[in-house]
């Protein structure tokens, strides 16, 4: 299978070419393995894998000898023996050559309890996001978001108009970016079929060697509510009665999905000016198609359109140094935005709506936010489903979803 181009790997090269240490996370599937194997990130290096049971016996038995007899080295899957990172720590304060270790993992060891040493001053951490639509069409990029902060508003109708490529939006909400299912398989039936697969792996082996959990068909309800709930804001309270489940189970448990790069919760803009701001974060997934099969849905809804909108923002995000921060607004007299970017000191407000023919009503949250943030706004951006660019009101412009993403 052919490796299609990634945003992330310009990042990747840097980080090895300045820290000892790079570490990249993602959910499975997402293409580390590909990634950090074929082309220029995989030369020079040998590979491993703890997905593999001889070189796993090797790290619990002695890591140290593993490490130091291996040269420039990349390890796969480390989350399956977080005590590795001790012996990486060692061999890296005895000598600190740029790019020795490359480790990749499907949990992120930032949050991971059982990771003791997270080799603070010695990595640098990267996350590799579900394929992008302009990675899927061979592009290795996102969106035109950098383009958005750096031209003066009054730019981004000709900017956008050149950017072609109409689509349908259900048709990409379905294919999802796991590689895989997105790119190489064209049928509806095959994907099912992998992403059956996909979720019953997880939760057989990958779920094990993170966390016990007591009851697997339990844990899979709460999967498929949370993604029944995609763009709600976060209620641990009535996932719990919805699932039969104690709220602090529902708690670990929502815990363990964001370890594992599956749940996104996205949290709300904070700075407060006038009015009183909801604080609970939204509920978002990783990969929209992966959300329609849990939750067995199989006509895509308004929230996944957003949702493939923010997996884009969330890439374009991971593969940047300085790295914008996507929150979203909500104030408690039920005003909201569905996403605010805030990027060197500026914010970007952007709303989606799968409609063609988006009113000027429609505006009024996004106005609403760029009075109460001033100077500190730019223009507002309103996704919608049609095929127009124009000025939808002062401020406000309105544009196909595909001519951003």
């Amino acid at each position: 299978m052919n490796a299609l181009p990634r945003l992330l790997a310009p990042q990747v090269q840097k980080a090895l070419r300045t820290s000892p240490v790079v570490v990249l996370g993602g959910s499975r599937q997402t293409g580390k393995s590909t990634l950090v194997r074929e082309g220029a990130l995989g030369r020079g290096r040998r590979y491993l894998s703890l997905d593999d049971v001889d070189v796993l016996d090797r790290v619990l038995r002695a890591p140290e000898a593993l490490l130091r007899d291996a040269g420039r080295l990349t390890l796969g899957e480390v989350q399956r023996a977080p005590e590795l990172l001790l012996a990486v720590k060692r061999a890296v304060d005895d000598e600190r050559t740029p790019g020795r270790f490359l480790l990749t993992g499907s949990a992120n060891l930032l949050l991971m309890k059982r990771v003791s040493d997270t080799l603070a001053g010695r990595a640098v951490y990267l996350t590799l996001r579900p394929l992008t639509r302009l990675e899927l069409l061979g592009r290795g990029a996102a969106g035109a978001w950098s383009e958005l902060f750096r031209r003066e508003d009054r730019a981004w109708p000709e900017l956008l108009r050149a950017r072609g490529d109409a689509d349908d939006w259900k048709d990409v909400v379905r294919r999802g970016g796991y590689p895989v299912p997105a790119h190489h398989l064209r049928r509806a039936p095959e994907r099912a079929l992998w992403h059956s697969g996909y979720t019953q792996t997880y939760l057989e082996r990958d779920l094990r060697d993170l966390s016990s959990v007591d009851s697997l068909p339990a844990f899979r309800r709460l999967m498929r509510a949370a993604c029944l709930r995609i763009g709600n804001l976060v209620n641990q309270t009535e996932l719990g009665r919805d699932v039969g489940m104690p709220q602090p189970t529902v708690s670990r448990h929502l815990d363990l999905l964001e370890v594992s790069y599956l749940l996104v919760r996205l949290p709300a803009f904070a700075v407060n000016r006038t009015s009183r701001l909801i604080k609970a974060p939204k509920l978002y997934w990783s990969d929209t198609a992966l959300a329609l099969h849990l939750a067995g849905e199989d006509e895509p809804r308004g929230a996944h359109l957003e949702n493939l909108v923010l997996g884009d923002l969330l890439a374009w995000s991971a593969a940047l140094l300085d790295a914008p921060q996507v929150m979203y607004w909500r104030t408690a007299s039920g005003r909201e935005v569905d996403f605010v970017v805030e990027w060197k000191g500026r914010l970007l407000p952007v709303e989606v709506k799968t409609t063609a023919r988006p009113r000027s009503g429609e505006a009024d949250a996004l106005r609403a936010f760029r009075e109460e943030y001033g100077s500190r706004a730019l223009a507002g951006l309103l996704l919608h489903t049609g095929e127009s660019v124009s000025w939808l009101a002062d401020g406000v412009l309105a544009a196909p979803w595909w001519s951003v993403i």
